[in-house]
């Protein structure tokens, strides 16, 4: 089917079918903000119908529910280390390509889009790659378009962490899980980009890493993004928490490998110098599920981990730094936009500031080392002028480049030409 017989193609407006692997309304974290903020956005001006896995009952209000056709949710398979293992012993495939496995859902979608014509249907990280292809299969010719949104460069990210791991004997066995994990899912995501009729990336770091898998391979960068005016500065709220200062913030899904290891390098390699030069100054690792693997830093009364928080802004409103000591990962990371645009004094390292066009001295401090990052820490928190002047220059980059406003019309673009 050529895209003049699609249903929409004449007027310009399409109907679109978004897959997520988790609901993306309330927007916490990484994965949920960007999937809320392209569906949102593409709903203004298309006909969007969101398929996504949910567990419990559907927010309400719900502002995605009100601007989609149609909202289907599915349950969140459960999927056990028995699982995971019989993945990695029995078969080739990635563990990625399971994780999501689920009879019932399979069910929902073939019924979903039997009944109904779609022009494109956008699968949004490799966790719903499955489940696009399966939907060529059903369709065969008459299938969508197949967009697919890369949110990582998944076989980088298990590289990165392997890498990483490898140093640590404890970690051994982490780092041999994430190598045979790379090499499987370079297959899965060779194949996925292969069938695909366009494929999005979040960098151009991310499009030269898949190019090394497919040279024949075009991407196009969308970057992640943000609404900029919901983080405007301002007076602390009479509700905002009280921040021990000078007071340095991380926020993250604190479960998340790479969030992880950000956090327990710079505990272990940085905090120490920062306390020993400034011994009031206070770290507050906030967000979500922490993993047991930092349940020294909770013992610690010079750090706070705060657990799941239902807003971050009172913690943005408190900080003198925000730091993304990143040394694995991939794509890019919406906590370093968010920190930009509520004009944070930043301190990261290369790989946090992967795919922003963030420029070292400008925007933030970028520092690889550990004693480069403390003295990068220690000189914002004393040097407020400084620190203002790198936060209202980061928050001008994320307004001029990475507001939605800016982005979705580049998404529309890339659909005007499947």
């Amino acid at each position: 089917m050529n895209s003049d017989s699609q249903p929409g193609a004449r007027t310009g407006r399409r109907r679109v079918l978004f897959l997520t692997p988790q609901y993306p309304y309330p927007p916490e974290q990484g994965t949920a903000l960007r999937n809320y903020g392209l569906v949102r956005g593409v709903a203004e001006r298309h006909d969007v119908t969101l398929f996504s896995f949910a567990d419990g009952p559907l927010p309400n209000p719900d502002p995605l529910a009100a601007k989609c056709q149609r909202v289907v949710t599915v349950p969140t398979p459960e999927r056990t280390s028995r699982d995971r293992l019989q993945t990695l012993l029995a078969t080739r495939d990635a563990d990625m390509a399971h994780r999501l496995h689920s009879e019932a859902a399979e069910a929902a979608l073939r019924e979903l889009v039997s009944a109904s014509r779609f022009d494109i249907v956008q699968a949004e990280g490799i966790e719903m790659a499955p489940y696009a292809l399966k939907i060529r299969d059903w369709l065969g010719a008459d299938a969508p378009r197949l967009v697919f949104d890369d949110h990582n460069v998944e076989y980088l990210l298990q590289r990165r962490a392997g890498s990483a791991d490898w140093h640590r004997p404890a970690r051994w066995t982490a780092a041999l899980y994430s190598y045979a994990q790379y090499r499987r899912l370079m297959a899965l995501e060779t194949r996925i980009c292969r069938q695909a009729q366009a494929v999005l990336v979040v960098s151009e770091e991310d499009g030269v890493a898949l190019r090394r898998l497919m040279p024949e391979l075009n991407p196009f960068v969308i970057p992640n993004g943000l609404d900029v005016a919901d983080y405007d500065g301002g007076e602390a709220k009479e509700a905002d928490v009280a921040l021990q200062r000078p007071a340095v913030v991380f926020t993250g899904k604190m479960d998340y490998r790479p969030n992880v290891d950000a956090m327990l390098w710079f505990y272990r390699r940085v905090w120490p110098t920062v306390r020993k030069t400034q011994p009031s100054a206070h770290l507050y690792v906030v967000g979500k599920s922490p993993h047991r693997r930092l349940r020294g830093l909770s013992e610690d009364d010079s750090v706070t981990v705060t657990g799941y928080v239902e807003d971050v802004l009172p913690y943005f409103r408190g900080a003198d730094v925000y730091i993304a000591p990143f040394r694995v990962g991939g794509g890019t990371r919406l906590k370093i936009l968010q920190a930009l645009a509520a004009a944070l004094p930043l301190v990261t390292t290369t790989v946090g500031a992967e795919g922003i066009a963030v420029v070292d001295g400008v925007h933030a401090r970028v520092a690889d080392d550990a004693a480069t990052f403390a003295r990068a820490v220690l000189s914002l928190a004393a040097d407020r002028e400084a620190a203002r002047a790198l936060g209202t220059a980061g928050r001008q980059l994320v307004t001029n480049h990475y507001d939605w406003s800016a982005i979705i019309p580049q998404l529309e673009a890339i659909y005007r030409t499947l």
